[in-house]
């Protein structure tokens, strides 16, 4: 049996990383591929007590959020992901861990290197096999999170914090291109589909169909 492949979302606020992680596991679905669709912070019952908790509350120390993060990871990793490649079934989570490099490291500037080591013990060797980022300017982030209803303290943040954000993520992708690719997320949501596909089909599928 060939193992899972792990594909994960990522970008900032609103940028449509729910809807199109679970349009990409109906095609995967409907191309004979078993697929699991989760999220972080969350995925597992643990996960998502440290989710409503994260979301609700501001640690007064950053450190205290990252650790938050890292152990519902470590959970999520343990119970629910690594088991699922195992078994052969592809994984696509929206958000893991670029998410924390970006919000804790370069928003809150946690030294990369802590950040690494928590990668260690929680994610490795199983690190994402393609990370999809979708890519808005954060003007339009900040104004489709107005407009979905309640704003978490992530939404509701300066345009500042969402543009550094934005940096972070194109950052990222910059630099592990062999991981990661940038989908145009100011494209309509088909589009974003066909987009996301495409990438799909060139790093994965044309390797293991």
């Amino acid at each position: 049996m060939l193992r899972g492949k792990f594909i994960t979302f990522e970008g900032g606020e609103a940028a449509g990383k729910s809807t199109q992680a679970k349009r990409l596991a109906a095609r995967l679905e409907g191309a004979g591929l078993g697929t699991l669709v989760t999220r972080e912070p969350g995925g597992t019952p643990l996960g998502e007590d440290i989710r409503g908790l994260i979301l609700k509350d501001h640690p007064q120390e950053p450190v205290t959020e990252l650790l938050l993060f890292a152990a519902a990871r470590a959970e999520h990793m343990t119970s629910v992901i690594r088991p699922a490649l195992d078994e052969g079934t592809w994984v696509i989570s929206d958000r893991f861990m670029d998410s924390t490099r970006v919000y804790q490291g370069k928003h809150y500037r946690i030294e990369r290197e802590f950040i690494s080591q928590l990668e260690k013990y929680t994610v490795a060797p199983d690190y994402p096999t393609l990370t999809l980022i979708i890519d808005l300017p954060a003007e339009v982030s900040m104004e489709r999170a107005n407009t979905r209803g309640t704003l978490s303290r992530y939404d509701a943040a300066r345009l500042e914090t969402h543009q550094l954000l934005r940096e972070g993520f194109l950052e990222i992708a910059d630099s592990e291109p062999d991981r990661c690719v940038i989908i145009d997320g100011m494209l309509t949501p088909d589009n974003v589909e066909a987009a996301v596909w495409q990438a799909v089909n060139e790093r994965l599928l044309a390797k293991v169909l």
